[in-house]
């Protein structure tokens, strides 16, 4: 069998997919990024490894999220690409005709609108997190319910009570007065439910025409209270895919696959020797070279530099023997 691997590489989440050659799911690994992308790299093709049977091989690897860069240095990728694009390739996989996608993760939320299955045109969120996966984690643990049971308990409401959702500091506050007010906890929940659904459609959705079929999809997805908060607030049916979790993913071994297959050419994947034995150390620095002081963040293997981010005029990239950056160990 024949498989390819994708890779998201969040703020808060990591996650990692096998497909076969047909675009079936094989394998997925949905782990905390924890503030250590290399670490969560490594752990996470462990894990791939170990359901690696011998007659898998990895013919390709995608990579995206906001350490998509990263993830090519360790893994060798051979396809990088942004969320936008990689989120759009795995709904359209899903669903041909979908026409909006919603998706909110960890940190960030964006909307992309689809013309015949290419992306045209999109928006995430700026200055304000509210309705993001960790401001709901946040108010589930000031509630002191686990946040698998946020949803399930949101839907139980009756009447829902209304929210200021503009701000995320407004939304908790407004939510605490509504607690010593004595509402019900189920009716304050949906409340904030459709105070975020409300907060995405004024700002992340401002001046989009949001048309069915709709898709959501990302870790928040997983939360019926807002789904049933967009469906009524939008009037219009949502869709969440089975694999909401690692549409991402998903989205860059699709499309690692289709590099291959349309070039005809060999993978770039580095090995496991060199992901798994190497001491991989992430630092920065600020450059003095001329009045920009560029801060540029540098990653080694054993001392060795890898790769350089940050500096403008790309002189420490390229400093690289590129033969060196990309040789297997």
């Amino acid at each position: 069998m024949q498989c390819y691997l994708g890779v998201d590489i969040g703020s808060v989440s990591s996650n990692f997919v096998l497909l076969d050659q047909l675009g079936r799911l094989h394998t997925k690994i949905y782990l905390r990024t924890e503030g250590n992308p290399v670490n969560a790299i490594k752990e996470g093709y462990a894990r791939i490894k170990d359901s690696l049977s011998d007659n898998i091989t990895l013919k390709g690897v995608g990579s995206t999220g906001s350490g998509r860069n990263l993830a090519e240095v360790l893994l060798g990728a051979d396809v990088v690409k942004n969320e936008i694009t990689a989120h759009a390739v795995a709904a359209s996989h899903k669903y041909s005709d979908v026409k909006t996608i919603i998706e909110i993760g960890g940190q960030d939320s964006k909307i992309i609108i689809l013309k015949d299955g290419i992306v045209n045109d999109f928006a995430m969120n700026t200055v304000c997190a509210a309705g993001t996966g960790s401001f709901l984690d946040q108010q589930a643990s000031r509630l002191n319910i686990a946040i698998e049971n946020f949803g399930t308990r949101a839907v139980k409401s009756r009447q829902p009570v209304r929210i200021a959702g503009r701000c995320g500091v407004f939304a908790e506050s407004d939510m605490i007065h509504k607690q010593q007010m004595g509402y019900p906890v189920e009716d304050i929940i949906m409340g904030l439910c459709e105070a975020l659904v409300r907060n995405y459609l004024n700002n992340v959705g401002k001046g989009k025409k949001i048309e069915e079929p709709i898709v959501f999809q990302g870790g928040v997805a997983a939360n019926t209270g807002l789904k049933k908060a967009f469906e009524k607030i939008l009037n219009a049916s949502i869709n969440v895919p089975e694999n909401y979790e690692v549409m991402g993913a998903i989205g860059a071994a699709i499309l690692a696959r289709e590099h291959i297959e349309q070039n005809k050419t060999t993978t770039s994947f580095k090995g496991e020797k060199f992901i798994l034995d190497g001491d991989f150390k992430t630092s920065s620095f600020e450059c003095k070279g001329c009045p920009n002081l560029c801060e540029v963040v540098q990653i080694k293997r054993d001392a060795q530099p890898l790769a350089y981010w940050g500096d403008r005029c790309k002189k420490w990239e390229t400093s690289l023997d590129s033969q060196c950056r990309l040789k297997i160990v």
